[in-house]
């Protein structure tokens, strides 16, 4: 039975879970488009798999999951066997891609998100950023991009010398930073974090993430 996700593509919790998908070579998902402008994740249907009506969601067969970090780890373990191992090769590949999944969803995403709130969201509704925020904000995540500098000197990924889920959950908010908020310059300036950037951004997955965004 194919595993049904309900998204959007232009949302980065959604984008996240369709590049674990295609990076597992999961060929026979099917994708349920959630038409947010009509509030279809807030009614009664949607609630009952996802209660705070948000998305993604993935439902496999008996299993209804949300959130897509959890969806990401359940694809690359079910999966595990084809594809990208995103989980690395051994419990000590697995242990690092753990470390910095939390890295990213600790340190370096409520940062990011601030930034693309103020630098893109409020704009788009007329309002100006609020400096104080915008400039607290950039000094954490360069402080949390001075660790990826160092640990990227060393690695060419973060867990290690292979792309991992830990990667991965960096392009959507990355992507967003970049050409939303239009702050480049903080991955620009750091060597290592740029080619690190280059590396996964680059990859199908990805790109063909990108175009089902654009259409």
């Amino acid at each position: 039975m194919a595993v049904t996700l309900y998204g959007l593509p232009t949302s980065s919790s959604t984008g996240r879970v369709l590049t674990t998908l295609l990076e597992k070579e999961v060929s026979d998902f099917k994708f349920q488009h959630v038409d947010l402008s009509n509030g279809a994740h807030k009614k009664p249907s949607f609630l009952s798999m996802q209660p705070f009506g948000l998305i993604p969601v993935l439902q496999d067969g008996d299993l209804t999951l949300f959130e897509s970090r959890a969806i990401s780890r359940y694809i690359a373990l079910k999966y595990e066997n084809q594809g990208t191992p995103l989980y690395g090769r051994n419990m000590k590949e697995k242990a690092y891609v753990e470390q910095w999944l939390e890295v990213e969803s600790q340190n370096f995403h409520p940062s990011a998100s601030a930034l693309v709130y103020q630098l893109s969201s409020r704009p788009k509704k007329g309002l100006k950023p609020e400096e104080e925020v915008v400039k607290q904000n950039v000094e954490k995540l360069e402080r949390v991009l001075d660790v990826y500098e160092a640990q990227l000197s060393r690695n060419p990924y973060l867990a290690g010398d292979f792309f991992s889920l830990a990667d991965l959950s960096h392009l959507p908010r990355t992507k967003s930073l970049i050409h939303s908020a239009n702050i480049p310059h903080l991955f620009t300036a750091r060597e290592n974090v740029h080619k690190w950037w280059e590396r996964i951004s680059t990859r199908p997955s990805w790109e063909k993430v990108m175009e089902m965004a654009s259409v």
